[in-house]
């Protein structure tokens, strides 16, 4: 069944070399019980191991049932061991936070994908253990825990069983008990080889086998080699590796979840730097997209692909300016001449603007007047939700009637209904027909703080004009804004006769379409800087994630190399440590999307800020979070992985 022939193997530590195997050549039968005797140091551990395929020969020749192993990789020699050869540890290597069913169960994790409990508590029960399933190692005997790894090494059906000193920690009565079990295994034609020093123990066995200095010097039989079953004709193939499935994935969550449930605090504290930053990440953009909201719906108060011509001022000699308006007036003929000479303009309201004295009752309010053309509320977009906009008749017959923002009503009214009601501006009375939409206050001005009346009312009856402060334009499309700003300026050039030297300074255009696209800019910029500044913090959250699971690694070390003893392949251990790193990361990405929510409400209601937390950006935040483990976990996953199972279990 196994054959070596002048197997070699050296240990090197630092300068020195130490030859633990010197051209061992042994042949092992199948349903052999079996002893490798000898002082420290002589070489049995190191051919028990080599046999059990966790180390490999320097040199010499291995063949399992007749095919040669020396070749193969590294993940292929963990599906033989999981499928072939079963481990009984001296030092147990239960893993402390399992109960005896789980550990005893544990290889078919990696054989069957999943972990058969009924299979685990059959073989407890076949080894004496049926009533302590649920306990863990701690709450039992070290003959106890030998019988646990004893279950675990059969769940597998394996041909070898291969024990290291199973007695070397027990009482005699425990060792007797081990013994007996491991007899009545191989009576069943299972191939026992135990590793010992004591003659007590090796008694037990058909065949001793003698080593000193790494060679062997003698080979008794004690009767006749009692197979109970032919050998199979070949090796078992490796199972090649293969993806992961849903059900891979959920039996490695479970195993992450309870590696990190046994340490919380660490948990905890690994977490905190992901949430922190994910929280932050959060409200750093709902700031930056509430702000830009608030931009955008400040703009689209002020109407849309809309342009505002004002008279300008020249300069005399001597380069010293005059007056607005001093050389060139805007007039309710020109902007009927823009309406009617300029296609691409789809409508204009001529402006007055002054400050009045508003009464009501016995409440006053000093606030704006704007004299304005029928066609204002569709420039921009202040149809009034109640009542109603004057008519182009109302204008020019210079009806006394009048719309008011919110922040005159509620200072002139309160919480009275203000249609109907008569208010006098500049001791001139009005009748209040409409309320204009609430617009909101800007950088300079209260939106709301304003009373809309007809053009030709504002300029004949209250201001005493006659010309316009400016004038509203409004173009077909967003495209044609600044073709009709220039046209606007052409026209206007030839109306008034303005010289080429003075056409710089005659009007002036604001083009808002200009305004919102720098205000936006600039907002999306801010919010880009909070979000980056937000990011670093889950950068040091990964660093961390990092950091804490290279502690894991190195402490966990014996337990890596325990799992790849029972059939473990690289990916498995890969997979673990990376869905721990996964975890860690998607539930502070939970908790600080949660916590970032919380801050935002915070900040909206006590300091009045506008926010706006979007889908896209929570998703943005969880999964760079989930990214950030995956990147920053891959590297200790990998190094576990990596690590030799004997290197890995000898470690302290």
């Amino acid at each position: 069944m196994i054959e070596l022939k002048n197997i070699h193997k050296t240990y090197r530590m630092g300068e020195v070399t130490v030859p633990a195997l010197r051209g061992v050549s042994l042949a092992i039968g199948s349903g052999e019980f079996m002893a490798i005797m000898g002082p420290s140091g002589s070489g049995k551990s190191t051919l028990l191991h080599i046999i059990g395929l966790l180390d490999a020969p320097d040199s010499g020749s291995y063949c399992l049932n007749g095919k040669e192993v020396s070749y193969l990789s590294e993940d292929d020699l963990a599906s033989l061991r999981r499928d072939a050869i079963g481990f009984v540890f001296q030092q147990f290597n239960l893993l402390p936070r399992m109960s005896a069913l789980e550990n005893a169960a544990l290889p078919l994790l990696y054989s069957a994908h999943r972990i058969d409990l009924h299979r685990s508590r059959a073989l407890l029960d076949r080894v004496g253990l049926g009533q302590r399933v649920e306990h863990r190692p701690n709450e039992l005997s070290g003959g106890q825990q030998q019988r646990v790894a004893i279950a675990r090494a059969l769940i597998n059906n394996p041909r070898i069983i291969l024990a290291d000193e199973p007695t070397g920690n027990l009482d005699t009565e425990s060792a007797k008990d081990i013994m007996f079990s491991l007899a009545e295994l191989n009576k069943m034609g299972i191939t026992v080889v135990i590793v010992t020093h004591e003659e007590d123990i090796a008694r037990y066995t058909r065949r001793y086998i003698r080593m000193r200095d790494g060679t062997i010097l003698s080979d008794e039989r004690k009767g006749p080699n009692p197979s109970r079953i032919p050998a199979p004709s070949s090796t078992p193939e490796p199972v090649p590796p293969t993806g992961f499935g849903i059900h891979d994935l959920w039996q490695h969550l479970r195993q992450g979840m309870r590696t990190l449930g046994n340490n919380k605090v660490r948990t905890a504290l690994s977490m905190l730097g992901i949430l922190i930053g994910v929280a932050a990440v959060v409200a750093m953009m709902a700031l930056g997209r509430g702000a830009q909201k608030s931009i955008e719906t400040q703009l689209s108060s002020l109407g849309s692909n809309l342009l505002i011509l004002r008279q300008g001022a020249a300069r005399s000699t001597g380069a010293v300016s005059l007056e607005v308006g001093a050389v060139t007036r805007l007039t309710l003929e020109d902007a009927q001449a823009l309406k009617e000479r300029i296609p691409i303009i789809k409508a204009v309201s001529p402006n007055v603007q002054g400050r009045g004295q508003v009464t009501y009752k016995d409440k006053n309010w000093n606030t704006q007047i704007t004299g304005a053309a029928p066609t204002y509320a569709q420039i921009h977009a202040s149809e009034p939700k109640i009542g109603r906009l004057f008519n182009q008749q109302e204008n020019l017959s210079r009806k006394r009637v009048a719309l008011l923002g919110m922040t005159v009503i509620r200072n002139l009214f309160g919480d009275t209904d203000p249609m109907g009601e008569l208010i006098k501006i500049n001791k001139v009375g009005f009748q209040v027909i409409g309320i204009l939409p609430v617009k909101g206050a800007t950088g300079w001005r209260d939106q709301d703080d304003v009373i809309i009346i007809p053009v030709l009312t504002a300029m004949h009856r209250l201001m005493g004009k006659d010309y316009v402060d400016f004038i509203d334009i409004e173009a077909d499309s967003p495209e044609n804004v600044d073709p009709a700003q220039n046209a606007a300026l052409d026209l206007l050039f030839s109306r008034h006769k303005i010289p080429l030297s003075q056409q710089q300074d005659a009007f002036h255009i604001h083009n808002m379409a200009d305004i919102k696209e720098a205000l936006t800019q600039t907002s999306q910029t801010m919010g880009l800087l909070l979000a980056s500044i937000a990011a670093i913090s889950l950068l040091v959250g990964g660093i961390g994630i990092m950091n804490i699971m290279l502690v894991s690694v190195t402490e966990r070390t014996h337990e890596i190399g325990l799992r790849k003893a029972i059939g473990a392949r690289r990916k498995d251990i890969l997979a673990q440590f990376l869905t721990e790193a996964v975890v860690i990361s998607a539930v502070g990405g939970i908790a600080g999307i949660a916590l970032g929510w919380l801050i935002t409400q915070a900040i909206s209601n006590v300091a009045g800020w506008a926010t706006f937390v979007s889908i896209p950006a929570v998703l943005l935040a969880f999964f760079f979070s989930a990214s950030i483990g995956v990147i920053f976990g891959m590297y200790p996953a990998r190094k576990a992985s990596l690590l030799n199972p004997i290197d890995a279990l000898r470690y302290e």
